[in-house]
């Protein structure tokens, strides 16, 4: 995960953590921990240039659905 610079990956999911509700299931903890991963990784992604236009993104889905 991405994270600002002197924070720990730890300290980072702790936040996460402590930000949800106290009735908050186990699943629900664990998908908000993921959603942090899966924007991090896409802003990862995002900065190395790792992205796909509109246009390529509609020929896969295009392919796809043959």
């Amino acid at each position: 995960m991405s994270y600002a610079p002197g924070v720990s990956l730890k300290e980072r999911m702790t936040r996460i953590i402590e930000e949800q509700p106290e009735d908050s299931s186990f699943e629900e903890i664990l998908r908000e921990l993921a959603f942090a991963r899966m924007v991090d990784r896409a802003l990862e992604d995002s900065r190395a240039n790792r992205v796909l236009s509109t246009e390529e993104l509609k020929q896969k889905i295009s392919a796809w659905r043959k």
